[in-house]
């Protein structure tokens, strides 16, 4: 039996003994100024609430150590003459793994006998301080402790107010009603691909992420207005780090689950060198899933990825880093229905038809950073990156004939005439160089200046047989190169140690048809008192549309085929955000914000009676000419209460309530298909600590709830009497008239985890179940036509329950 691969493990876990030599580890890290990067020397880092104190003082390079420190959670607090205190809470202390930080502090604008500074506990604060609205950072502890989130960082984001993923179980993230495609994923502060696994040629979503969080440091999540540097993004950015190996010992994380087995290793290249490395790589184990039924496919999917940190400092010429991010995954599944997966067309509709899906796609994200500090106050950061990216999709149809016996009772389907029909070839390879400066005027005063050339070649091809099912026709088949530049400067002033603005330009030019925008952003934030603050944010946005739109071939009434989206604009909005927080003690905040969003120049259908305009598009490619006279709308607003993790308990609650339009070349105002009105997220956990005979034990309950509304869908014909009026012999299914009126089903979900921590003398061992739709729900998505079905219409649904189990073992 495939679970016998634990076994191993799991009498590892319970034979092992606990020696009488106590169990400890070191907590170490640097400590720099927040805005230059310098080290901070003779800062003071303590535990706090340790007795007797703990505490250890930063030598010349900013580094700290603390020894003999038990495992369970720390908070930490930093002090330096001259600078904001500031508190670091949470941090999880294993025996098996040392903790390595990265910490910094901001310089006061005040001298020190003027003010009392009440130290700031940063928990969820962006660590980006360009970023005072719409944003959040994401800790690689919450990675695991939240449930549902599967160590895969798209998930995580689903948990805070405003962001949703796909309820089918994709990793496609909604971000205030806006479509996934124009989420903008970074890696060490460079743009990269799609992360996911068995990505659809839309580079919209996945089944599972590429990023292991055994890799991750704290990441930023920004939702709207964003900073100035960011650009070619409207909805959301998730701006990933990776965090550096351990410089001083090696050391290796083991995991073994149901969607994957794993090894992280770490450690210095030499002794007395600053160097590591960092290295992850993992392989599918998910047929485990398969083999009991529970994915709803026929066939099995595979997947494996890698991912690499290599950290190179010197002494006089600034410190580089390599880091690289790749990934394969493919499925051949059989019987494909709209439930399983979207295939171009409508032929899986027609009776007598049977589809089979072949799905290959790969990732490879690489890049090579230097940071270079001259003076105290400055330094320059350079980054080169290389992406590939490609998919390669190919759809067999076969027709079906029923045969029956003797007695006219059926007996099977025989399968013959099996083809390729749908062929999909879509490969991009991207270069990417991008350099910024940072200077740090004073304790008031920081400007950022950058640029970044970006490159992109495209080699796609899709072909489709033709009704006959004898003669291909190409859908779109081009080689082309496209170029874009993207400058920005961004300001920040601190009137006091109350008031901060933030303010700059983002300019973007492209290169293929000269189309550029100069984009204001601005931000404000004033701490009223330690209790309250006041947020509010401005930023004028653009993003370019996907490739097949500006090369589409498309033939005009009089038989002419020409490309007429070359000339296509930017997709532009406006985003307006006013946020207040309210902080009822140092671990209990609650937060509201409001935003609207205008988006304008939409690319939609050059004809006054579609409803297509590019934030609908989904997986299926639509190649139509294209005119920038759209327009939508977001606007809602969002509240969270969060009780950070203390006393071994936490909670998050949330809710958004949102509305999400646009209007085409008809007039008409539509639901975006992405408007559910709603989403409530409740999150709750509890640990119980020193377990077990040598109190060397954790066990961790968690729990997830979430609600929103129904998709809007483009609902099948009907008559005026709501008969099914569908007519397949002519393709005739859907009545794009009434596009977006209707919804299905209001969504629920309910996730379940545990986890079960063993801390031995020199190792740790970690035991995860996840139990994903507990209830099973399966909520209406969308409606299709399927003959065989209960009144000819089938739905698609929220994927079902989805266990997982992993077991890690720290060494």
């Amino acid at each position: 039996m495939k679970y016998s691969i634990l076994l191993p493990f799991l009498l590892l876990i319970f034979s092992y003994p606990v020696s009488g030599q106590e169990m400890s580890q070191t907590v170490r890290g640097t400590l720099t100024d927040a805005d230059s990067k310098a080290p901070l020397i003779g800062a003071f880092v303590t535990i706090m609430g340790s007795k007797p104190v703990k505490g250890a003082v930063t030598d010349q390079h900013g580094a700290f150590r603390l020894e003999q420190i038990p495992p369970g959670r720390i908070t930490l607090q930093l002090s330096y003459l001259g600078y904001e205190p500031k508190v670091i809470p949470d941090i999880v202390v294993n025996s098996g793994k040392e903790v390595v930080l990265n910490l910094d502090l901001q310089e006061s604008t005040v001298k020190m006998a003027e003010i009392v500074i009440t130290p700031d506990q940063v928990k969820g604060q962006a660590l980006n301080e360009m970023a005072l609205i719409s944003a959040r950072s994401i800790s690689p502890e919450e990675t695991s402790r939240y449930a549902g989130g599967l160590g895969d960082p798209s998930r995580i984001v689903s948990n805070f107010a405003g962001v949703a993923n796909s309820p089918k179980g994709n990793n496609d993230l909604f971000v205030r009603g806006n479509s996934p495609k124009y989420v903008q994923w970074r890696l060490e502060g460079m743009p990269i691909t799609n992360p996911n696994h068995f990505a659809d040629q839309g580079a919209i979503s996945g089944g599972l992420s590429t990023l292991n969080n055994n890799m991750l440091a704290t990441s930023d999540f920004y939702t709207g207005a964003f900073s100035p540097e960011y650009g070619d993004v409207l909805s959301g950015v998730y701006d990933v780090k990776l965090r550096s190996g351990n410089n001083e010992k090696f050391e290796t994380v083991l995991g073994i689950g149901i969607l994957g087995t794993d090894i992280t290793t770490e450690g210095p290249f030499k002794k007395g060198y600053a160097g590591s490395y960092l290295l992850n790589y993992r392989y599918s184990t998910i047929s485990l899933l398969t083999d009991l039924g529970l994915t709803g496919v026929k066939g099995s999917p595979n997947f494996q990825d890698a991912a690499v940190k290599v950290l190179l400092p010197t002494k006089k010429a600034g410190s580089f880093s390599f880091f690289g991010l790749g990934g394969a995954s493919n499925a051949f599944m059989e019987e494909v229905e709209p439930q399983i997966a979207e295939t171009p067309g409508d032929r899986s509709m027609l009776a007598g038809i049977r589809e089979d899906l072949d799905l290959n796609s790969y990732l490879l994200n690489l890049g090579i950073s230097h940071t270079l500090p001259f003076g105290l106050n400055n330094y320059l950061h350079t980054v080169v990156g290389h992406s590939r990216e490609g998919i390669r999709d190919e759809v067999f149809e076969s027709n079906i004939e029923k045969r029956y016996d003797d007695n006219g009772a059926f007996v099977r389907d025989s399968v013959y005439n099996t083809h390729s029909n749908y062929q999909s070839r879509l490969f991009k390879s991207t270069y990417r160089s991008a350099i910024s400066y940072h200077h740090k005027v004073d304790a008031r005063n920081k400007i950022e200046l950058g640029t970044l050339y970006t490159l992109i070649d495209y080699d796609y091809r899709q072909s489709q047989l033709q009704e006959d099912a004898t003669s291909r026709v190409y859908l779109i088949d081009f080689r082309e190169k496209v170029g874009t530049l993207r400058n920005y400067i961004s300001w920040k002033h601190r009137f006091n140690e109350a008031i901060t603005l933030v303010t700059g330009l983002h300019n973007t030019y492209v290169l293929l048809n000269h189309k550029s925008t100069l984009e204001p952003r601005i931000s404000f934030q004033w701490q009223l008192n330690p209790a309250n603050s006041l947020q509010v944010g401005y930023g004028k946005h653009s993003t370019m549309e996907s490739a097949h739109n500006y090369f589409a071939k498309v033939k005009s009434e009089k038989g002419i085929t020409s490309e007429p989206n070359r000339e296509l604009d930017l997709l532009k909005a406006h985003h307006f955000v006013l946020g207040y927080e309210k902080r009822f003690s140092e671990v209990l905040m609650a937060k509201v914000e409001a935003y609207y969003q205008r988006l304008y120049d939409l690319p939609v259908e050059n004809s006054s009676n579609s409803s297509f305009a590019t934030i609908n598009e989904g997986p299926d490619f639509n190649y139509v000419e294209l005119v920038n006279k759209g327009t939508g709308k977001n606007y809602g607003i969002e509240l969270t209460v969060e009780k950070f993790f203390k006393n071994n308990f936490y909670y998050l609650i949330n809710g958004s309530l949102f509305n999400s339009t646009y209007q085409t070349l008809d007039g008409k105002t539509r639901n975006s298909p992405h408007n559910g009105h709603y989403l409530v997220n409740v999150l709750a956990g509890k640990e119980f600590v020193k377990l077990g005979r040598h109190h060397n034990q954790t066990l961790g309950l968690n729990a997830k709830a979430f609600l929103s509304g129904g998709r809007y869908i483009i609902p099948l014909l009907r008559d005026q009497e709501g008969n099914l009026a569908v007519d397949p012999a002519n393709n005739q299914f859907w009545d794009y008239g009434k596009a977006y009126e209707a919804s299905l089903d209001n969504l629920y979900n309910l996730t379940l985890s545990a986890s079960y921590k063993w801390n031995k003398t020199r190792t740790t061992h970690e035991l995860f179940l996840n139990l994903d739709n507990v209830t099973n729900t399966k909520g209406k998505l969308s409606e299709y036509y399927d003959a065989s079905k209960s009144g000819s219409i089938g739905y698609t649904t929220q994927r079902g329950l989805l266990p997982n189990l992993m077991y890690k073992f720290y060494f």
